[in-house]
């Protein structure tokens, strides 16, 4: 839809023109994601507090002109894109503040535009620990990560955003201001609020401000490294470790595919012949700890195939271990010139079997689909690699495959990235009508005239 000048007006009366930009420059600037698909909003609006949230929200409402949040735009699912137009509502320039730190009850109010990696430095310069960490933690922000539950390969061991969530103010699209959660550890009064706006992507409510849970930081940390003849070994080795006793901080995961690529690149000495790599980190305060969980670890990982165990002796050797995992997405573009990245998660015992059925996907389509990721909490990125681009069709039905296997596994479709646009129309392979008509209903309660980031989540 285009605005009209009345609109256009408004909101630079409201806002000043220097926070309402209507320009080629600032429309074309918000139009796109991390997946390179785009569409020009309207306008660009950049509030100042929440007041001002709720007046935009109210005035849209009114008028059914569609809004999308948009934190940095670094989301893999076309969620902070503007599907019908109208307004992008950016809250990276001024709701960017860490607004209270409560070292009492260990915890930390933030508005939605803080960067990621921002908290956590600030968390550990405080002695305390923020450990959600996304790939994007360096420009991704909490508002979006909320939006998404953002997870990280420190989930194995630590969870992801929802478990560090503790309160939400939100805007609703009729301009009311609400908070969802308390201060409190327990909390059971009421519905859960909180819960319902994690992960709904900005289609509910405006997040205004989060409230978040903040550990004691351990004193040490220490990273591995197992090398294995076959995937099959490293799968199973990932969870027989983590039912031993012990929980890695982190549990990632290299294909030979993906190890091929990065040691094309970056020429690090990796072993070429392995069918996998796993790469692990454990924490604790003791040094006898970290010495028990590596210990088991090893064990763990030898009767299950792998055929070496480095342990950095440290951080830098740590890095250099955890250097060929941080640099796998960037690597296996030589392996095509369109991925189609997908993040799929199933239980960890399932693992063995996924990795097994993609290869067979593989086979069949003729792309090859290098995989890494979280396998600790079973967190798969898959990459379908498509060299000729007039064989994307083929290569998104791959895709599709690759999806009923995850679900039939009794798993999901995404794992961390979300649904936004580019899932949207895969949910009723993960869900029966009677569930997405409740995902409808409870859409409809918070937002009736659907202007908040429609077309999303395949509502």
């Amino acid at each position: 839809m285009a605005l009209d000048n009345i609109h256009i007006d408004y909101f630079k009366q409201l806002l000043g023109e220097e926070n309402a930009k209507i320009d080629s420059l600032h429309k074309v600037a918000y139009s796109y994601d991390a997946t390179r698909e785009s569409r020009e909003p309207d306008m660009v609006l950049f509030p100042r507090d929440e007041k001002d949230i709720s007046d935009i929200l109210k005035y849209c409402n009114e008028n059914l002109i569609p809004i999308v949040p948009r934190g940095a735009g670094s989301g893999f699912t076309g969620g902070s894109i503007a599907a019908q137009g109208g307004i992008v509502l950016a809250l990276e320039k001024h709701m960017n503040k860490i607004l209270e730190l409560d070292t009492k009850n260990l915890i930390v109010r933030v508005q939605p535009g803080v960067i990621n990696k921002d908290l956590q430095n600030f968390a550990e310069s405080h002695g305390l620990f923020y450990p959600p960490d996304p790939a994007s933690e360096n420009q991704s922000t909490i508002g979006g990560n909320v939006s998404e539950n953002a997870g990280g390969m420190r989930a194995a061991k630590y969870g992801i955003t929802k478990d560090y969530v503790v309160a939400i103010r939100a805007v609703l699209p009729n301009g009311n201001i609400i908070r969802a959660g308390k201060k409190t550890i327990k909390d059971v009064a009421g519905y859960n609020i909180a819960g319902i706006l994690i992960a709904s992507e900005g289609t509910l409510a405006v997040i205004s401000e989060i409230t978040l849970k903040l550990i004691a930081k351990p004193k040490i940390m220490r990273s591995a490294m197992g090398i294995f003849d076959t995937i099959e070994d490293a799968m199973n080795a990932v969870y027989k470790t983590m039912a031993s006793g012990v929980t890695p901080v982190a549990m990632e995961f290299l294909d030979n595919l993906t190890i091929r690529a990065v040691e094309s690149k970056f020429n690090k000495g990796l072993p070429t012949e392995a069918g996998a790599i796993l790469i692990t980190e454990v924490d604790g305060n003791l040094e006898e700890e970290i010495q028990y969980q590596l210990e088991l670890i090893e064990s763990r990982f030898k009767e299950n195939g792998c055929i070496e165990f480095k342990v950095a002796k440290d951080s830098k050797e740590g890095q250099d271990l955890w250097f060929a995992r941080k640099n796998a997405s960037q690597s296996i573009s030589i392996y095509g010139k369109k991925k189609l990245n997908e993040d799929i998660t199933v239980p960890r015992a399932k693992l063995p079997e996924l990795l097994e059925r993609i290869g067979e996907v593989s086979k069949r389509y003729g792309f090859k689909i290098p995989c890494f990721g979280h396998t600790g909490d079973g967190n798969v990125h898959t990459n379908v690699m498509v060299e000729d681009l007039k064989d994307l069709d083929k290569g998104h039905e791959a895709i599709v495959e690759i999806f009923k296997i995850a679900v039939e596994l009794e798993g999901t479709l995404s794992g961390e990235h979300g649904i936004g646009l580019a899932k949207a129309p895969f949910m009723k392979l993960a869900f029966n009508e009677d569930e997405m008509n409740l995902f409808r209903s409870i859409k409809n309660a918070f937002d009736p005239n659907n202007i908040l980031n429609p077309n999303k989540m395949g509502l």
